[in-house]
């Protein structure tokens, strides 16, 4: 199974450049939430097919990019699994402006093969399996930098299982690092992003159910340019809110600003 953990990626690179073309800059740096990866990385290989033009894409979770932007790190474009964060770099001054609305994530309750929980929105499967002490390893992304461990979190809690569950918690850097651990040896499950369970990497390997929106604050994904930001990303950017990009954004079960 591929990796899901961060990771960067130089989509589109020809095997064997002239000395010309490699010595020019590199492709932009687009950073993106670890929800994205293969959604963006399916967006990039169209947008390199479409203009070719190249991009390096880079994931992990929102709070450790956002940081790492305010620290210096040479990203054009960062596209948020939570909106706050682009408004941090913006009011710091290390945005362009507000940026753009470009998705709202789900997040589904995940269970590998043979584990003893149920696969059920409400919980009750969790909750029954917690009561028989079946329950060893349950993953989550890190509340504290990670969007969708903080979901993850809410609805636990409004569920009244966070107390319950916290001492089986494995807590992933990201939330493609959670799914991870939610399919290793050893786990029952966890709470990962809708996204990465429609991925290839996941598909087929548990099974899931979308947990209701109305029990997590909205996961609202907000992208950006960067100070940095050159004519290729700002290309890009406005590619992400065309049809082709939209398209395969849906596929991938995001809500799409508009619909």
């Amino acid at each position: 199974m591929p990796r899901l953990s961060r990771r960067i990626a130089l989509v589109g690179l020809a095997a064997a450049a002239p000395f010309a073309a490699r010595a020019q800059a590199q492709p932009p740096l687009i950073a993106g939430a670890a929800d994205l990866q293969f959604a963006l990385e399916e967006i990039a290989q169209r947008f390199r097919a479409e203009t070719g033009q190249q991009l390096r894409l880079s994931f992990g979770s929102s709070g450790n990019i956002a940081r790492q932007i305010e620290q210096g790190s040479p990203v054009e474009m960062f596209l948020s699994a939570d909106e706050d964060f682009v408004f941090r770099l913006h009011s710091g001054g290390h945005a362009r402006d507000q940026g753009a609305l470009y998705a709202v994530g789900r997040i589904v309750l995940f269970t590998p093969p043979g584990s003893p929980l149920r696969a059920e929105a409400g919980f009750e499967g969790l909750r029954a399996a917690l009561e028989a002490d079946q329950v060893r390893r349950f993953a989550i992304a890190h509340p504290g930098h990670a969007p969708y461990g903080r979901a993850a979190e809410q609805a636990l809690r409004a569920a009244g299982l966070w107390e319950r569950v916290q001492p089986h918690l494995v807590l992933g850097e990201n939330v493609a690092q959670a799914a991870q651990f939610a399919i290793a040896g050893g786990s029952q499950g966890g709470i990962v992003a809708y996204s990465l369970v429609l991925a290839p990497a996941l598909r087929g390997r548990g099974a899931y159910a979308l947990i209701p929106d109305s029990l997590h604050e909205p996961l609202r994904q907000r992208m950006v340019l960067t100070r940095r930001a050159g004519p290729v990303a700002e290309a890009f950017y406005a590619y992400i809110q065309g049809p082709a990009a939209r398209e395969i954004m849906r596929r991938y079960g995001f809500v799409l600003p508009g619909e």
